[in-house]
């Protein structure tokens, strides 16, 4: 075969041919991008062609796009409210069952949100072209400006921390590729910038989805910050939704034609489609079905772990947790011989006080996403009519999450001019801070090179990382610094 055939072989791939997982694993790991561009630009190239003929109302003219901002803005509105009059009449939940439904939509979406912003990550070298000054703004937001309070992907893992729900890099493919594709955008920037710039564009819209999910998930006992922040920060005002309208404006003298432009404009559009949407999300969830999943986990180490006086229809329990088919047996059979009492208060069954009661034999062994998950589907019927607090745990308190004190916002930050650090107190020069001191120094002694050694730590990687962070707000620094060899020209 000709080396002109192979590559039309290579083309005509679909996206079937790629695995969404581990595209999205090897684009983060070292040297991701240089080693997996040209498989990442192929899964790419596929998903153009696949969510091609999606239908998207966007203007094919650029003067159009504000116009159908507020009109998608208001659409959204209205519809909110009549979600919340529902609501308020008495209506339930439209998304989410119960808090274990909540929870494995946040594990479930974990891929997507963990590379939050990834997408406009390749602008980053072109920090000094006032033509992506709105894309870049954005990026910077996405990871805080390098605070770690405001950093999106530091606040979604400690979501998902504060509700164990941190065993998501197992999931099934189908849940990674919009994460993958994310990453895939921002490796092929350089040949795929109308692209970039689209997708930012239909990503940065204020979905429905959004508003109601951080109605539902604060009705559910779960702190939806993560979420309402990105109801204000995306506002079509001042925010992300504002700021990708005008990053197609900035762009635009780039291109020759504008009416190619918008076309590709529109393809990254709807790059937004790809893979499962929130709803298809939040519909996949089978209370039962996850219920099992769980018992399957645990059965992998619970085998080895029961004395055999524990007998079940004559078998014991390490022999009915040896073999992973048998699990909704035995849930039946735990039914059965009244060890589960199902739409019940589950204080009365006695597997629930064997994994949840104080000083609990099995105390330990379910996360807190797998026992609410053991909890909602034992309550079943009789759920919504529980105590509040046994089914959603304590009240929790809602955040401030106040923005740090400028002076330590930038305390690993120096004067361009001075050299001195903007701030009253250095890092102390302790073992904890050694890290962060080495790259200080190194980075000082960089002169011009120091951005290009910077966007390395700005990557969808490490930019959350307690580095990645240290290194966001030199950029920044640096790039805002007026009168400096690093300005922007």
């Amino acid at each position: 075969m000709s080396v002109i055939s192979n590559e039309v072989e290579k083309r005509a791939r679909t996206v079937n041919d790629w695995s969404a997982r581990d595209m999205y694993f090897s684009l983060l790991s070292p040297s991701g991008f240089s080693k997996g561009r040209a498989d990442s630009a192929g899964f790419l190239t596929a998903h153009l062609k696949e969510t091609s003929q999606h239908f998207n109302n966007m203007p094919a003219h650029p003067e159009q796009l504000e116009a159908w901002l507020d009109e998608h803005t208001q659409v959204v509105g209205r519809q909110f409210q009549e979600y919340l009059a529902v609501r308020q009449e008495g209506g339930r939940r439209w998304y989410f069952s119960s808090k274990a439904h909540a929870l494995y939509f946040l594990r479930a979406v974990a891929p997507t949100k963990m590379v939050d912003g990834a997408w406009l990550y390749g602008i980053t070298r072109h920090w000094h072209d006032a033509r992506f000054a709105s894309l870049l703004k954005i990026y910077l937001e996405e990871l805080g400006n390098g605070v770690e309070a405001m950093n999106h992907v530091v606040l979604y893992r400690k979501l998902l921390k504060v509700n164990e729900c941190e065993d998501w890099k197992n999931l099934d493919d189908k849940f990674f590729t919009q994460g993958a594709l994310q990453l895939a955008l921002a490796a092929n920037t350089e040949t795929h910038l109308p692209e970039v710039i689209g997708f930012n564009l239909g990503y940065e819209q204020l979905p429905l989805h959004l508003l109601i999910t951080a109605y539902e998930l604060k009705e559910l006992n779960i702190d939806p910050y993560y979420f309402t922040l990105h109801t204000t920060i995306d506002n079509p005002h001042s925010g992300h939704a504002r700021a990708a309208i005008d990053a197609v404006t900035e762009a635009l003298p780039t291109f020759g034609s504008v009416r190619r432009y918008m076309e590709r404009i529109m393809a990254g559009v709807k790059l937004n489609d790809a893979g499962l949407g929130t709803l298809d999300i939040i519909n996949h969830f089978d209370l039962h079905g996850e219920v099992i999943r769980v018992l399957q986990n645990k059965a992998d180490i619970g085998r080895y772990m029961h004395s055999n006086r524990c007998v079940i229809e004559g078998k014991t329990m390490n022999e009915w947790l040896a073999d992973p088919d048998q699990v909704a047996k035995l849930l039946y059979i735990m039914q059965k011989t009244g060890w589960i009492k199902r739409h019940q208060d589950p204080e009365q069954s006695r597997f629930w006080q064997v994994i949840a009661a104080e000083k609990a034999p099995m105390f330990g062994v379910f996360t807190a996403y797998e026992r609410q998950v053991i909890y909602d589907w034992i309550a079943g019927d009789v759920l919504e009519t529980l105590p509040r607090v046994s089914r959603l745990g304590p009240p929790w308190r809602m955040a401030e999450h106040p923005m740090t004190q400028p002076e330590k916002q930038r305390g690993n930050v120096y004067d361009l001019r001075s050299g001195l650090r903007l701030a009253e107190l250095g890092l102390p020069d302790d073992d904890f801070n050694q890290e962060q001191l080495s790259l200080e120094r190194y980075l000082h002694g960089l002169g011009p090179k120091r951005m290009d050694f910077l966007i390395d730590w700005l990557s969808p990687a490490k930019h959350h990382t307690a580095l990645g962070l240290c290194a966001t707000r030199y950029f920044k620094a640096y790039m805002d610094a007026p009168y400096s060899q690093y300005s922007r020209t």
